[in-house]
């Protein structure tokens, strides 16, 4: 069968990708020199990031499940500003509201189960002013390709938890490219210890299209540069348009119809604390993500998970 978009649909999609394109534009290309140079002068850093439900020790397990991403990058800093390339490796797992049900007790308007396992390599740049950008474009496929049944269930085993029952329902295999971007035009200190921080982001691809603009504050003893040592907590308010998201949808291009109407309009907030002195790092955060499916009420739909963040310099 074949996918059809309604007009109003073409033009969102467009739409939103054009923001994402304008997200895309404040950042800088990627330069072979630049890198080499990066490469060569600059610090290596590698970071572990670790999203799941579990880690708020609740009973319930389910939508956006589990999130792990490894990274390793290049930093090279001067007085008044940072450069770095990097490269990352990052799965995501989506389950039903809950992954004790089996598939015959899955509702039609439930999230699907599906996974989500990509490759990329990204630039950033920041400023001590607080301008910064960052462009990245990440490889993956969607589905059983991805090997969510496999890393959720073992790790199930492994701590002991409810082992997931509906991965046999999961959205089909398709490769997929993303491409990423955000840029932050100002930052706002109204004191010490204190600044508020905007920025535009986008994503443009077969399995993400969307738009964002979020805001931080942070209090505390802060960092003017990303690698500079900092402790400080902090508070982060997303709001986002949705042009695709194939994680609920299915794949773009495998006419995978799943029932669900994604919602083009969701938020998100983050309560979090960052600490970095010398090589190491770590920080730690709550997240509040709204209902992203029409047909669920927001009660229902509404989700909650921690982030942790783990650092070293070499």
């Amino acid at each position: 069968m074949t996918q059809v978009f309604s007009i109003p649909q073409v033009q969102r999609m467009l739409g939103l990708g054009l923001l994402a394109v304008s997200a895309l534009s404040h950042a800088e290309v990627l330069s072979w020199d630049e890198w080499q140079e990066v490469r060569s002068k600059g610090v290596t850093v590698l970071q572990l990031t670790i999203d799941n439900d579990s880690l708020l020790l609740k009973k319930d397990d389910g939508f956006y499940t589990s999130g792990n991403r490894i990274a390793t990058s290049y930093v090279l800093s001067t007085a008044q500003q940072s450069t770095t390339y990097g490269w990352q490796l990052g799965q995501d797992l989506y389950t039903s509201s809950d992954i004790k049900l089996l598939p015959a007790q899955i509702a039609k308007n439930d999230h699907p189960y599906a996974g989500w396992l990509f490759a990329g390599v990204y630039r950033e740049f920041a400023d001590v002013s607080g301008t910064g950008s960052r462009i990245a474009f990440d490889l993956g496929c969607l589905g059983p390709c991805a090997g969510g049944e496999w890393s959720q269930t073992h790790l199930h085993r492994l701590i002991q938890q409810p082992l997931p029952q509906g991965w046999s329902t999961q959205l089909r295999n398709e490769w997929g490219v993303v491409v990423s971007g955000d840029w932050t035009p100002v930052r706002w200190s109204p004191g010490a210890g204190i600044d508020l921080t905007p920025r535009l982001k986008g994503r443009f691809g077969n399995i993400f299209t969307d738009a964002a603009t979020d805001v931080t504050l942070r209090l505390g003893a802060l960092n003017a540069l990303p690698q500079q040592s900092a402790s400080y907590a902090f508070l982060r308010g997303e709001a986002k348009l949705v042009g695709y998201n194939a994680t609920l949808q299915g794949g773009y291009f495998n006419n995978q119809a799943t029932g669900i109407t994604p919602k083009h309009s969701v938020g998100e907030l983050e309560l979090g604390y960052v600490w970095r002195a010398g090589s190491y790092g770590v920080s730690a955060s709550i997240l509040r993500r709204s209902n992203e499916i029409k047909e669920l009420s927001n009660g229902t739909g509404a989700q909650n998970f921690a982030r942790l963040q783990f650092v070293y310099a070499m």
